[in-house]
């Protein structure tokens, strides 16, 4: 039997149209004649949704008993026994009651497929397993039920329903998403512009991924080699070398002209990992790729074409940027160049050969590390007594003196030689050989004149021979003293970086060890100015900065110095990685530091603008109060009665009070500002601070309140706190209208409490809410009330001392919504999508 297929409708968000689409499939199947069942399908009570299963068969949903309630879920079994051709099972993520035959909904699917039975489903993007935590990052909301990646990847057909956000705001504002009491609160949290807009694009990101995936398959499928160009990709081929950067921002200049270009830097490294570019240069160069907005890649490979080749054809290239060769024209003349060898590989990739100041000009000799020199001196006392001795022995017994075996016995000991002492003893040990050979063996003895050409071949093959395997012993040993530098630098780069992790104060550490490792009395880190002596920025050791020393740069400004001086040419490799590292924790001090000054300097500016808006602002209406009041009293234009007199008295004295706050308040924010007076953040209930701050507005009647149960307690200061609310309802009962209250509502987003203060008065035009908060500054005048209160102002600034936020947001419906946003109290629970308590 065949398996069936699956087709899946894949949306942003919720409301989108994907149950809809899912329907409208199963009208067109069944339309064309295809047996076509609705094995479940959530409406969540859309009146559209529900009249489109007007036409289809619905297969009867089981019914389970769980913890006293009883719970509706497909009836596998009844599909099954049914064997439609195609089934229309919504929701793929779901998660089945307790005590059902399979965990997953998605499993459901799998047993329908496995029974031949086509089936089309739903999934909302936030359900992929992979995007779990971005969703989470992105929307404040953990999404339990989820579904693997493989799943959804394996379906037959994805199809992508695709909505505006500003499109599906409408749709849920005229209730055709949720009931009209949910809709408020979702356009507020989940269904927010930027949330929806960062879903949707994670949509699009994930089945573009899936579509290319599916190309390639095709292609390899078909065997098709050669380059679609879908999209231009440039790659920049570096060797690690200072021309990089040259060609990185050649290559970053070229993408930037197409639409949708991609940059890709791959850098080819050996394959044994012996010889590869300095660590330093090669972090530079990965900095700046990212800078320009590319991707940086390392390739390994013998033959460096062939893996930049390979790495081109894999990413579907349209171009290769290859900087001009550096071999000098007599060298081009033995071996063709890189560029050249990509130029003839290349097929219908275009290849850009780019120049470049170091182009023609060789690459430098290398400090070449060989045998020890005790080694070599041991040689050449091989190389100069052993063949003589060998020689000496031969000749003792003339009897079993051959020259077929005397020439395997002088190879031998040249092998010896090499063993011993490398290529150098090892060549005069075949000189000497053969000038033995030729002198006490080879006809006629006792002179160098040889009879036998033979003989003469033999003496040069010789000579060819003893030299080739002298080469390769070399060789050998170089390769063995690499392999063990490499792994003495991997190991001491490893235990240097667990060491680095585990403190705080990593500078000195990185120094010690420094000492450590190269054996020197002092390392320190040094910054050179343009101008004027080395600044030490950290040392260890007796550090001379006027001394000589080792030096190599760290990040451009600073450089990793080592006294004395003299490090050996097979550590500058390990020395360059110490500095690289240097400069990563220089990099990251600096990021701290400007982050650290950042902070500071936000929350001097935000008391200071707090305090000014107050003095400027809120002192002037009880003062004015005041004044009005007692200049009444004074008056001998006018007779008061008993009662206005006191009413008068009764204002001195509330406006006396307003004032003596006021002061407090502002006593607070200077030693606030001074660092005198600092908020104390703790658990507060608010429960009790949001009822007992709304009864003392002028008119308490005038707010309802509600606080959600996993919202009821959060990390404030509960004086700054009462103060901030207090201000801001204050000041939307200024513009809402008196016959409708102003609403205060908590609830949790994620890791935070919102309190939200909502009028439905006039509200605040988008590209103005963000002023209202500055001093001095009112959206027209107020229709009501004298401007009591700490101001907007005032109150942002209080609730970032408090370490929140204070925002403005429009009412759904009309007016501002102010809403404070403040941490949460560890160890609450998150709530689920849809708004509701868990």
């Amino acid at each position: 039997m065949a398996r069936g297929r699956l087709r899946i409708y894949l949306g942003a968000a919720p409301g989108v149209g994907k149950t809809v689409a899912m329907l409208d499939e199963g009208h067109r199947r069944a339309e064309r004649g295809t047996d076509v069942v609705v094995g479940l399908c959530e409406t969540h009570n859309r009146a559209h949704t529900a009249a489109l299963l007007e036409g289809l068969e619905l297969i009867p949903r089981r019914r389970v008993e769980h913890k006293g309630a009883v719970l509706e879920e497909m009836d596998l079994d009844a599909v099954l026994a049914r064997r439609p051709a195609v089934a229309l099972v919504d929701e793929l993520a779901h998660t089945n009651v307790p005590g059902s035959r399979n965990e997953k909904r998605w499993q459901d699917i799998h047993e329908l497929l496995d029974a031949g039975i086509e089936v089309i489903s739903t999934v909302n993007i936030q359900h992929l397993e992979s995007l779990n935590d971005a969703v989470t990052a992105i929307t404040g909301v953990l999404q339990r039920e989820t579904v693997p990646d493989e799943v959804v990847r394996a379906a037959d057909q994805i199809d992508l329903v695709d909505m505006s956000p500003e499109a599906l705001r409408r749709r849920m504002a005229h209730g055709n998403v949720y009931k009209p009491e949910k809709v408020d609160a979702a356009l507020a949290n989940y269904f927010r512009v930027g949330n929806l807009s960062a879903l949707r694009e994670l949509a699009l990101l994930w089945l573009a991924d899936k579509v290319d995936a599916g190309l390639e398959g095709y292609r390899a499928a078909h065997g098709i080699t050669q380059n679609w160009p879908i999209r231009e990709r440039v790659v920049v081929v570096l060797s690690g070398g200072p021309e990089g950067e040259t060609l990185l921002r050649r290559g970053a200049r070229i993408a930037s002209r197409m639409a949708g270009g991609v940059l890709l830097a791959v850098l080819v490294s050996r394959t044994d990992g012996l010889v590869n570019a300095p660590l330093s240069q090669v972090a530079e160069l990965r900095r700046l790729a990212g800078e320009l907005g590319g991707e940086f890649h390392t390739v390994t490979g013998d033959d460096a074409a062939e893996a930049v080749l390979a790495f081109a054809r894999g990413v579907s290239a349209t171009q290769i940027l290859v900087g001009a060769s550096r071999l000098r024209a007599w060298q081009r003349g033995f071996s063709p160049s890189m560029a050249e060898k990509i130029i003839a590989g290349s097929g219908d990739i275009d290849v850009h050969v780019v120049t470049h100041p170091l182009a023609g000009k060789g690459f430098g000799r290398s400090p070449r590390s060989g045998l020890p020199g005790r080694r070599v001196w041991g040689g050449l006392a091989a190389a100069i007594g052993l063949p003589p001795a060998l020689t000496a022995i031969l000749l003792a017994d003339p009897l079993t003196s051959d020259l077929p075996l005397d020439i395997p016995i002088f190879l031998l000991a040249t092998v010896v030689v090499a063993l011993i002492g490398g290529v150098l003893p090892a060549i005069v040990a075949a000189v000497l050989s053969s000038l033995l050979l030729n002198w006490f063996f080879v006809p006629p003895v006792g002179t160098f004149t040889i009879a036998d050409p033979v003989n003469s071949l033999a003496l040069v093959v010789f000579v060819l021979v003893g030299v080739l395997v002298a080469l390769i012993v070399h060789l050998n040993a170089r390769r063995t003293e690499q392999a063990e530098a490499a792994q003495r630098e991997a190991a001491a780069l490893a235990e240097l970086s667990h060491s680095l992790l585990g403190t705080t104060d990593q500078l000195p550490l990185l120094l010690s060890s420094a000492i450590d490792m190269f054996g020197v009395k002092a390392a320190a880190i040094v910054r050179r100015p343009a101008i004027g002596p080395p600044q030490v920025v950290a040392a260890e050791g007796p550090f001379d900065p006027l001394a000589t020393a080792d030096h190599e740069d760290a990040d451009g400004t600073h450089e990793l110095v080592l006294q004395p001086p003299g490090l050996a040419a097979g550590k500058r490799r390990l020395f360059d990685a110490f500095a690289a590292h240097a400069g990563a924790i220089l990099q990251r001090q600096q990021l701290q530091q400007s982050a650290l000054a950042a902070g500071e300097l936000a929350r001097d500016n935000a008391a200071r603008t707090a305090l000014l808006s107050a003095v400027s602002h809120d002192l002037r209406t009880p003062l004015a109060g005041i004044k009005a009041a007692i200049g009444s009293l004074r008056s001998r234009e006018v007779a008061w009665s008993a009662e206005d007199e006191e009413e008068l008295k009764e204002a001195i004295e509330e406006s006396t009070d307003r004032l003596e706050a006021l002061v407090g308040n502002l006593l607070d924010m200077s030693r606030l500002q001074a660092g005198a007076l600092i908020a104390h953040p703790c658990a507060v209930d608010l429960g009790e601070i949001i009822p007992a701050t709304l009864a003392t507005l002028p008119d308490p009647s005038r707010a309802s309140w509600e606080i959600d149960p996993d919202a009821r307690t959060a990390e404030a200061d509960a004086g700054l706190l009462d103060r901030v609310i207090g201000n801001i309802a204050e000041n939307a009962l200024r513009y809402q209208p008196p016959d409708r209250p102003i609403s205060v509502h908590a609830s949790r987003v994620a890791d935070r409490v919102e309190i939200r203060v909502a009028d439905t008065g006039v509200g605040v035009p988008a590209g103005e809410q963000d002023r209202i908060f500055q001093p001095f500054q009112r959206h027209g005048d107020a229709p009501s009330g004298d401007g009591l209160g700490l101001g907007l102002a005032v109150a942002r600034g209080l609730t970032e001392a408090m370490g929140g936020r204070l925002g403005a947001a429009p009412t759904p419906g009309g007016g501002l919504t102010l809403v404070i946003t403040l941490p949460v109290t560890p160890g609450q629970e998150i709530p689920s999508e849809d708004g509701a308590t868990r």
